[in-house]
């Protein structure tokens, strides 16, 4: 039965972050999978700190790899680990998520019916107390109820918790280099995936925990990087297909603002959508900003 078993290579881009990524690991040497039918490829990106320690006291408990580049985001850095990965299908993490124990188990049991498939599981919050961090997390729930509301057809995964087979991904060109941070590149390999005429799947059982200490000030750079990602996004996107996307309509944004209404009662659900309307605001102006960039550039 053992040797019926998917074997999985989980790639985990880190910088700077050495105490999340020793409970990154430390959820991946309690997984329920016969340790025979994983790897771990662990890419550094040029952190200050080199991991090697953080590395060393796991590598009798998992069969793990460590690669290391000079810093050039986590687009290539996922793709630098895939280059080194052996396993039938690349399961990509970040160094800030702690898998479910059952997590490799429910995506071989996914793959056991659909082996051709994208799949993009859960992401949990796990700090409740932090409003930035909950806010952040909230908009990514609002974006999955949209884009994924039918989970045989989904349209879009943050690239934390997302699996699909290995020859697939390296055939239609893996991550976009283009998108030197953690911003759109996730969306824009979804994009492609799909144009590919390939599925995405969701699966909620497939469960990641997120760890993202935000502050105010990294809420903003977070979103005003994702404003500028979706230009670029918006970018690639007409160079391919001769045309722009389209904004979405009216009532996704309104729709947007209600969100943390449903999922929350009183104060601080509107703390929460005050957040919302600031991380759009950061959005706007990370759009407007790499326009102006790229139009000087020209």
């Amino acid at each position: 039965m053992s040797q019926k078993l998917p074997f999985f290579s989980i790639i985990i881009p880190t910088f700077n972050r050495p105490v999340q990524l020793a409970i990154c690991l430390q959820s991946l040497a309690h997984q329920d999978y016969s340790r025979e039918h994983f790897e771990v490829i662990l890419v550094d990106d040029g952190s200050k700190t080199p991991p090697e320690a953080v590395v060393s006291s796991f590598q009798n408990r998992l069969n793990l790899t460590l690669v290391t580049q000079p810093h050039s985001g986590p687009a290539m850095a996922r793709n630098k680990g895939a280059a080194r990965a052996k396993g039938e299908f690349l399961a990509f993490t970040d160094d800030d998520c702690t898998l479910s124990p059952h997590w490799l188990k429910a995506l071989a049991t996914r793959f056991a019916g659909t082996p051709d498939n994208m799949i993009g599981g859960r992401t949990l919050n796990m700090l409740l107390n932090n409003p930035y961090s909950t806010a952040s997390h909230l908009l990514i729930e609002y974006l999955y109820s949209y884009y994924n509301a039918n989970p045989d057809r989904a349209q879009f995964f943050t690239s934390n918790n997302l699996t699909l087979p290995t020859d697939p991904f390296h055939k239609i060109g893996g991550f976009d280099i283009f998108f030197p941070r953690a911003a759109a590149e996730d969306r824009e390999f979804c994009e492609r995936w799909l144009r590919y005429g390939h599925r995405m799947i969701y699966a909620p059982e497939v469960l990641v925990y997120h760890s993202h200490a935000l502050t105010f000030r990294a809420f903003w750079r977070q979103h005003f990087n994702y404003g500028r990602g979706a230009f670029r996004f918006r970018q690639v996107h007409s160079q391919r297909s001769l045309n722009w996307i389209k904004l979405e309509p009216l009532p996704f944004y309104l729709n947007l603002l209600r969100y943390p209404f449903i999922q929350k009662r009183g104060c601080r659900a509107l703390f929460t959508t005050g957040w919302l309307v600031i991380s759009q605001v950061a959005n706007i102006l990370g759009f407007l900003w790499e326009s102006l960039k790229q139009t000087q550039r020209r």
